[in-house]
């Protein structure tokens, strides 16, 4: 890039031109090497929706610009992965914890600040400080009340290897929100007995297998299906998009600390290659803070708001209220196990 000239008047003393100089050399040099860009960027496999407002409110509180690239949370952590020390990324938002334990083990993450890692019970963040659980989702059943009656339910995830559920389930196997259920199913019963589990669940589903959540919540509440596992925020969105009217399911929960009763977080973290770490830390602040978690509170992603002390506005199971299974972020872990009998089972 051609250097302006900077014009010094005969009147002009030496060291004020000189200074002017250094400026504009110095402006050049910042532009050059994006110095000058109060911008953070940030690789999203959270839900979109929820992304967007809360990025919204963070760059008007802060004037930090957040590009935001997303995916689906494994295909970002790959990326992530290949990419190493020459990531673009500053922030990795998921889902699921797995994605971020992933990278962690890896030593791709930032330590998480402190007074961030505060705002979170400590049971939802990463047990290494790595990175900060934003908001939480549970597990459950979802039926068709014109096909099902409560009192037909399992009350055990384990009860839909069953064959009364012979065409008449939907599963999501490649879905990363399944993958934390199929890991509490191996931390209670062992990976041959999970393996097993996941065998049947395959001959059950049969040609009710989908690519998602919000396919599953779809079909079982067309109809197509009779059952399915969800996280809970799938159906609360599903009614308010089409409608109380319109609803012909419903969500059950497992019996309190069954296998199937998962609490899956969702979390955010800052690369350790990240240029930016200070404004990256900012924006992990913010989703963790009173602020942020009011969006999510009062936002249709009908997820649960962890940190911070803020409660969920939406009319929905109470958190507190909620009895899963004790499994901790450690045990869940990275989802390697997950994949693995899943791949076993020939379901991916």
């Amino acid at each position: 890039m051609a250097q302006e000239r900077v014009p010094c008047s005969t009147g002009a003393t030496s060291r004020r031109c000189l200074l002017v100089v250094l400026l504009v050399s110095l402006g050049y040099l910042l532009s050059a090497c994006g110095g000058s860009s109060n911008s953070i960027t940030l690789y999203n496999g959270q839900h979109e929706q929820t992304t967007d407002a809360l990025v919204a409110r963070f760059e008007k509180l802060t004037g930090i610009t957040v590009n935001v690239r997303s995916d689906d949370e494994d295909v970002l952590a790959a990326q992530i992965n290949q990419e190493g020390s020459n990531s673009p990324a500053d922030v990795i938002y998921t889902e699921n914890s797995p994605a971020l334990e992933y990278l962690q083990n890896r030593g791709l993450l930032a330590p998480v600040a402190a007074s961030t890692l505060a705002s979170t019970p400590s049971r939802y963040n990463s047990p290494q400080g790595d990175w900060v659980g934003v908001s939480g989702r549970v597990s459950v059943l979802i039926y068709n009340t014109r096909l099902l009656k409560p009192s037909q339910l399992p009350t055990s995830v384990m009860q839909l290897a069953d064959p009364i559920w012979k065409g008449r389930l939907a599963l999501a196997p490649s879905e990363t929100d399944f993958q934390p259920v199929v890991t509490s199913v191996a931390r209670t019963y062992g990976d041959a007995a999970a393996l097993r589990w996941l065998e049947a669940l395959k001959a059950n589903a049969g040609a009710h297998s989908y690519p998602d959540n919000e396919t599953i919540t779809n079909e079982v509440n067309l109809g197509q299906a009779a059952i399915g596992i969800i996280n809970q925020y799938y159906w609360y969105r599903e009614r308010a998009q089409v409608g109380a009217s319109s609803m012909h399911s419903a969500i059950a929960y497992f019996a309190p600390r069954d296998p199937g009763y998962v609490i899956d977080v969702s979390g955010a973290a800052v690369l350790k290659s990240s240029a930016h770490r200070a404004r990256a830390q900012k924006l992990l602040a913010f989703l963790v803070s009173a602020q942020g978690q009011q969006i999510i509170a009062h936002s249709d992603s009908f997820e649960y708001p962890i940190a911070s002390g803020v409660k969920t506005a939406q009319p929905e199971t109470p958190f507190k209220d909620l009895q899963p299974n004790p499994i901790g972020i450690a045990a869940l872990g990275d989802g390697a196990k997950a994949l693995s009998l899943l791949q076993k089972a020939q379901l991916l």
